[in-house]
């Protein structure tokens, strides 16, 4: 039995590694990324360009994941969606030292990437990334305000800022307006998964809005939101950063967004509710990864910059 254990520590290892980074969460940040490299350049940027802008990007990310991981493994420990975290559950021979060790790592790997291989304004945007999810989020807010999405959220538009900066050298107002989608589009999505999570997070004692406000204000919160989703939305259309394809898009995802919360808004009890509450979390995903895969269409076909 012995040499079995050895062959297959490493693997789990590995896993637990993996695992740490939440590489979903990463998926989904890398496709905020490309389309503005490519809207920025109106039209293809160098390969190596791409590839070492995602390279840092997944570096970095990886690396707030992990210390949130490292951060937050007490209240993981107390929550069903999270209790099967490597340092949790301690099964991939990863403890929390390595842990933290390791997502220090891959932040400098990730800074260093982007500053030596893309530029520096580039690779302080992901170190600002990593600060402000590590610092003002994880340990700032998480545990001690509603408004913990809200502001919290602002580290999701960072992707959007460091694939501009790649190609331009600089964050121009395109970049935000893009980035501004993604900060109101981050509190319906959280909102909805809280809604079906919540003594989950009573539980753990993180003051989550269905907790602090109750279901009903979340629900009413998670409406606004969306419905100040589609002008922000159209606004890259309007102020001219994107096609009339993509406006459309915004404004049809968007309505969309909105018939998805006032379902949620509607259905208030028992498994109803709950669907509709998973039924606006998945869409919203979809409607972020809509919206920015025609970005990267326009884009590589010699779309709008700035």
């Amino acid at each position: 039995m012995a040499p079995v254990a050895v062959r297959t520590r490493p693997v789990w290892s590995v896993r637990g590694y993996v695992a740490l980074t939440k590489p979903r969460i990463i998926e989904l940040l890398l496709v905020t990324t490309v389309p503005p490299m490519l809207l920025a350049q109106r039209g293809l940027p160098s390969l190596l360009l791409m590839l070492t802008t995602l390279a840092g990007g997944t570096l970095t990310a990886a690396s707030a994941n992990t210390i949130n991981c490292y951060i937050d493994r007490d209240i993981d420990a107390i929550m069903r969606r999270t209790k099967r975290r490597p340092l949790v559950t301690g099964a991939a021979d990863v403890s929390p030292r390595r842990a933290l060790v390791f997502g220090l790592v891959l932040g400098a790997a990730g800074t260093l990437v982007l500053g030596f291989a893309v530029n520096w304004l580039a690779a302080a945007l992901a170190a600002a990334a990593v600060l402000f999810y590590v610092f003002v989020y994880t340990l700032g807010l998480k545990r001690r305000t509603s408004a913990n999405i809200v502001i919290g959220g602002a580290a999701g538009c960072f992707p959007v800022l460091i694939g501009w900066a790649a190609v331009t050298g600089r964050v121009g107002p395109p970049a935000l307006l893009f980035a501004a989608v993604v900060f109101f589009w981050t509190p319906p999505h959280f909102w909805a998964l809280s809604l079906t999570r919540t003594e989950d997070y009573a539980r753990a004692r993180i003051p989550m809005l269905p907790v602090v406000a109750g279901a009903t204000e979340t629900r009413r919160q998670i409406l606004l939101y969306s419905i100040t989703l589609v002008p922000v939305g159209l606004a890259p259309w309007l102020f001219g950063y994107a096609d009339a394809v993509y406006g459309i898009t915004a404004l049809v995802a968007g309505l969309f967004m909105v018939a998805f919360a006032w379902r949620v808004r509607n259905e208030r009890e028992g498994a109803r509710a709950d669907r509709a509450a998973h039924h606006l979390f998945a869409f919203s995903i979809l409607y972020l990864f809509v919206l920015f895969a025609v970005l990267l269409v326009e884009g590589g076909l010699g779309g709008f910059g700035g």
